[in-house]
């Protein structure tokens, strides 16, 4: 089921809260596999065809990760074979299931070029999810090889595995975020400031997914689709149709990751912040800081490190860099765009790091307007590079470009081409706001830094009791909005990566 959904908001969640709580009251572990067996349930009402997968894949992984923890007898050589298999077969369902088609289809295209008969195509469901339980689930065999695993109990292993509001569409846990919340009793305990916090972040994410990333979405979609279709889009149209994308992907995203910490948070746990406002980045460097930080930091500590890192001179660093941009694209999807996604990023940053070190010396940048147009420069690289993550082709990509550079033309109207199903100012008016909440506003990870601490400070006394107040009922107003706005089918974005 989906956060944004009236079966999660008015059945599931509150079920699910109440009887954990009501369970943790009297039984700590207990409510933990109560969660885990909802989050499970959650799951299955996605597809239960899935669901044995995952079973599979957490049996196996707890197995394994016994196996590898480092004891009194235990060869570390086998242990380091064991970690090698049990990579090989992650990665190998892993692949089977989201790049089989991907690889036959290319080998078909030289089979059909050479005259050959084309090999048939699995067709095999990607089971949703499976990216990211499996990142997890690789990273802590990694830590059980080096010795950093403490809490090896199974239920609490599930629970970290199968948590809902991570497990379709991240961010990717690591144990230990997670495991000592799991085993402090005091998250079992309902506490009525987590809750409140809890659902004004839920809301903030969900009127991010409703109100903005949704409206914005069918310009992208209308641009993109119609680009696949054949029809060449002017400068205008691909500007604005790429700025719709860039904002949906951010407010799509970002709204679930907000979602993901609010619910987290009702239940007693913390999740990590996946997002710090990227597009104020002033450098790329600085953007996959602060972009899908999840991400980014398994992808440092088990790709861009184990590859060597900066250790072995600048070139090798500059390699392992793009290599791992390179398969970080190639993780997101199946297909040739991502893997060119993954590459446009990964020259990006080996040119950023080169122009810190040559060019600038490692000094920082001075003044307002070098940071404008470092900030300017950073947007339009992503901009550009959003062009083939969305694109369903290379040459739809291309034509994009071209409109781009405005060899499709200039025309007065920027919607020429296309019957927007909506009105021009209602469009315009969402990019405004959306510009400004990316720009101006800090993460809503950050709500609770808006509201005085009552008391803290003698003279802000008044300002201290109506702030909390009218924090509430601003959440209670933005929550009645989105959830007039329920009702039609409206997946996440990252629930296809």
């Amino acid at each position: 089921m989906l956060f944004n959904s009236y079966a999660f908001i008015f059945f599931f969640f509150p079920l699910v809260l109440i009887g954990f709580f009501l369970i943790g009251h009297r039984n700590a572990r207990a409510a933990a596999g109560f969660l885990a067996l909802a989050s499970l349930f959650f799951y299955g009402w996605w597809s239960v065809k899935a669901l044995p997968l995952l079973l599979a894949s957490i049996c196996f992984n707890y197995w394994i990760a016994q196996r590898l923890t480092p004891e009194p007898g235990r060869v570390d050589a086998i242990r380091k074979r064991t970690l090698i298999v049990a990579l090989t077969i992650n990665l190998g369902v892993l692949a089977v299931f989201k790049y089989a088609n991907f690889f036959m289809e290319n080998v078909n295209a030289g089979l059909t070029a050479g005259g050959a008969t084309p090999l048939p195509l699995l067709h095999l469901a990607l089971p949703i999810g499976i990216s990211f339980y499996t990142f997890t689930q690789i990273a802590f065999l990694v830590d059980c090889w080096q010795g950093k695993v403490k809490e090896r109990r199974f239920i609490p292993y599930v629970l970290f595995v199968t948590y809902f509001p991570h497990l379709v569409a991240g961010p990717v846990l690591h144990h230990a975020q997670m495991m000592p919340q799991f085993a402090n009793p005091s998250t079992y305990r309902a506490d009525s400031n987590k809750l409140a916090l809890g659902i004004a972040i839920f809301t903030f994410g969900l009127a991010k997914k409703l109100l903005i990333a949704d409206r914005l979405g069918q310009y992208a979609d209308m641009m993109f689709n119609g680009v696949h279709t054949g029809v060449l889009p002017s400068l205008y149209t691909s500007w604005l149709g790429v700025l719709a994308y860039t904002l949906q992907i951010y407010f799509d995203f970002s709204g679930y990751s907000d979602m993901a910490v609010g619910l987290s948070l009702c239940l007693g746990v913390q999740l990590p912040l996946n997002f710090r406002s990227p597009y104020k980045s002033t450098n790329i460097i600085e953007f996959w800081r602060r972009w899908h930080i999840s991400l980014s930091t398994f992808l440092r500590d088990y790709l861009y490190i184990p590859l060597g890192g900066n250790r072995k001179g600048p070139g090798r660093r500059y390699f392992n860099l793009f290599m791992t941009m390179l398969l970080g694209g190639l993780w997101h999807g199946a297909a040739w765009t991502f893997v060119i996604w993954g590459a446009l990023h990964g020259a990006f940053l080996v040119i950023n790091h080169l122009w810190t070190s040559k060019v600038r010396h490692g000094k920082p940048s001075s003044g307002r307007l070098a940071s404008v147009l470092g900030w300017f420069l950073t947007f339009v690289c992503v901009m550009v590079a959003w062009v083939v993550f969305r694109a369903e082709s290379m040459n739809a990509a291309i034509e994009i470009y071209k409109g781009m550079l405005g060899i499709h033309g200039a025309p007065v109207s920027a919607f020429a081409e296309f019957v927007v199903p909506f009105r021009k100012p209602e469009f315009f008016q969402t990019l405004l706001v959306g510009m400004v909440i990316c720009l101006a506003l800090p993460p809503t990870i950050s709500l609770d830094r808006w509201i005085p601490v009552p008391g803290a400070v003698a003279h802000r006394a008044v300002l201290a009791r109506i702030a909390p107040a009218l924090t509430a009922l601003g959440t209670v107003i933005l929550l009645g909005l989105c959830v007039s706005r329920l009702g039609t089918y409206s997946p996440f974005l990252y629930f296809q990566f």
